[in-house]
Formats: structure tokens, sequence, C-alpha cells
């Protein structure tokens, strides 16, 4: 243990002579949360909208004055002969043309058809948008035909409750969501690059010549890279997700830091794995981008899983990342205990054992070569 400690501080003192990774580690733990929870609007904000009355009557009037901000700009007047031009220039996203004789149809219920024109490379604006458009223009023809301002009683009442995100803000998942991304991120790129570093500067040649195990190498490389990563999601925790974004931690810290500790043990063997593999950093950097997309992307963390293939759900219950998203959002989302995610915890146990005898192996290996 003496000779993985003495090792491991090596490894610290190491990484704080990179500038490159202590800056990685400060953005990925600051600045990539707080950017990833409050750069997609929570809902539509400050559409630019066009409106062509060609009915001039008080239905359309009305119709014009429901689109107001926050959601909507101000409705800018134009002529029928415009909307190509405001659609092509970027101007405008949404173009809503509003036929003659309008209201006297819907009074004569004729079900007239309002045309509405949307610039579909905001992508996200436009989904949204045309949504909030539709209910807008039904909402205010029902209202003026019915006469006053209001829904119709329902038979049926639907009460709603919001629970572990009341005001659905997208910051509060966002930026929870980013945090456990990245600590697979950092993990599998730091003990990575700590070993590609080593054959680099020649200092693994020096190793092997030292009264040390390729195991005691490894395990120091997996605490010491593990600890920096602690570190970083305390303070990340503390100073952007709970004091910048104000965001609710509902579960334990301490046991969402077991968790940590757990896949971390995972993920730096794997780094270890594929520093083995890769032998250079550039083919180290190639190889990170093949395996750490589709481990953020189908793990659960961005897209829920229920809605995957029944294949990919299946295959992706093979990697640590899995249930480590699950074992996160249930204590960190919905403040489960201990008692909720023992089975996430007893995986990430498992595949740690797993991912640190086969990087340990493959160490083996790779050190023979060179000797």
């Amino acid at each position: 243990m003496t000779h993985v400690l003495h090792l491991g501080v090596k490894e610290l003192w190491s990484l704080l002579r990179d500038p490159t990774m202590m800056v990685l580690i400060a953005y990925s733990f600051t600045a990539a949360i707080y950017i990833a929870a409050t750069a997609t609007p929570e809902s539509l904000h400050h559409a630019a909208i066009a409106i062509v009355d060609e009915d001039a009557s008080p239905l359309s009037a009305r119709i014009v004055s429901a689109f107001y901000p926050p959601h909507f700009k101000t409705p800018m007047p134009i002529s029928l002969g415009e909307i190509d031009a405001v659609l092509d220039d970027g101007r405008q996203t949404f173009a809503l043309d509003i036929p003659p004789g309008f209201q006297a149809d819907v009074l004569a219920g004729r079900s007239p058809a309002i045309q509405l024109n949307v610039d579909a490379t905001r992508m996200s604006q436009a989904f949204t948008g045309s949504t909030y458009i539709q209910q807008i223009v039904g909402s205010e023809v029902a209202e003026f035909v019915q006469r006053f301002r209001g829904e119709a009683p329902s038979q049926v009442e639907l009460a709603v409750r919001m629970r572990f995100n009341p005001n659905l803000e997208e910051a509060w998942f966002g930026s929870l969501s980013e945090l456990i991304n990245n600590i697979t991120m950092l993990s599998i790129i730091l003990t990575g690059a700590a070993l590609i570093r080593e054959r680099e500067h020649g200092t693994i040649e020096h190793l092997l010549v030292m009264p040390v195990t390729p195991a005691e190498i490894m395990l120091a490389k997996v605490w010491s890279m593990g600890l920096v990563v602690m570190i970083a999601v305390g303070v990340a925790l503390a100073l952007i997700v709970r004091g910048a974004l104000r965001v609710p931690i509902e579960g334990s810290l301490a046991l969402f830091m077991v968790a940590t500790g757990l896949h971390l043990f995972a993920t730096t063997s794997m780094g270890i794995f594929m520093a083995t593999l890769a032998r250079s950093m550039p083919r180290f950097g190639m190889l990170v981008v093949l395996v750490l997309v589709p481990l953020e992307m189908l793990s659960g963390g961005s897209t829920p899983r229920e809605s995957m293939p029944q294949l990919v759900q299946d295959v992706m219950l093979a990697a640590p990342t899995t249930h480590f998203v699950l074992a996160g959002q249930a204590i960190l989302f919905r403040g489960a205990g201990l008692d909720v995610v023992w089975p996430q915890f007893m995986m990430l146990v498992i595949f740690g054992g797993l991912m640190f005898s086969a990087a340990l192996a493959r160490f083996r290996k790779a050190i023979s070569l060179l000797v």
C-alpha cells in the first residue's frame, strides 16, 4: 500500500504540471455544466412571428393580439407578398396568413383555413412554436364563437401533480445530467492520458526497474485520478449546481459520492485498458470518441431508456454508465436511499472488478512487450 500511495502522489504531481488537463477539469465541472443547463431554453422564448391580416376583422385582431412576449415577439404586420422574403432572409421564424372573409366563414360554420409558414431550419423553435400557435389560434377562435373567454366545463377534471421538478425547469435536469456525463468522460481521459504520458516521457521504463507490480501501478492511477474527479464533483455540486443554478438536491450527497466512487473504479480501469490499446495520445483521443459517445447517449442520461429499441436497452445493461445514471438520477432527483439503489451499486461493483481485471491483464501484456 505504501507503493500505491507514493505512486498515486506522483500521478497527482504529474497532473498538476499538465496545464491542458487542469483547464479541461476546471471547464468540465464549472462552465460546461452551467452552459448545458442554461443554453437550451426551457420553452419558446421571443420567437419572431409575422402576420398577414387580410381579413381585418375583430376576430383576426383578437388573434394578432394573442401573440406577445415572452413566448413571441410583438407580431410584425406584413403583406402577402412579403412572406417568402422575411422567411428567406431569416428575419422571421413564423408567418401566419389570415385569409379574407375569415370571421364570416367562422360564424357561418364553414371551417376556414389559416396558413402557417414555418422556417424549419430553426428546429427547436419550429417544432415547439407550431404547437403554441395552433393552440393560441384554436383557443381564440373557440372563445370568439362561444362569446366568452374560458374553456367549456369538462365532465372529468384532471389533477396534474409535477413531482421532483414542479416548475419543469430544464436547468435542474440539464445540470445534473451534464455532471454525470462529465464524471464518465474525465475519469476515462485522466487515467488513459496518465498511462500514455508515462510511455511518451519514458518513465514507464523507470517503473519497470522498481520493486512495484503492475497491479500497484494501476491502483495508484485509479485512486489518484478518481480522487481528482471526486473533488471536482464536490466543487461542482456546491458552487455550480446548488450555488449558481440553485438546483435543489433531494437525496443524500454522501450516497451519491459512494455511487460515484464505485463508478470511477470501473471507468478509470476502462481508461487504462483503452490506453494500452491506443499507445499514443491521438489514437487514444479517437478511441475515446468512439466509446464515450455511445456510453453517454445510450445510457439513459439524455434520453429515457424506455424510448430506445429493446436490443439497445439490453446491450447497454453491460455498460457501467447505465447503472450509474440510474443510481445518480434516483438519488439526486428523487431522493432514493440505499434500499432503492442497491442493485445498481452491486452491478457497479461487479463491473468495476471485471474492468480492473481486464485492464490489469492487458497492462501486464503491454509491459511484457516493453521488456
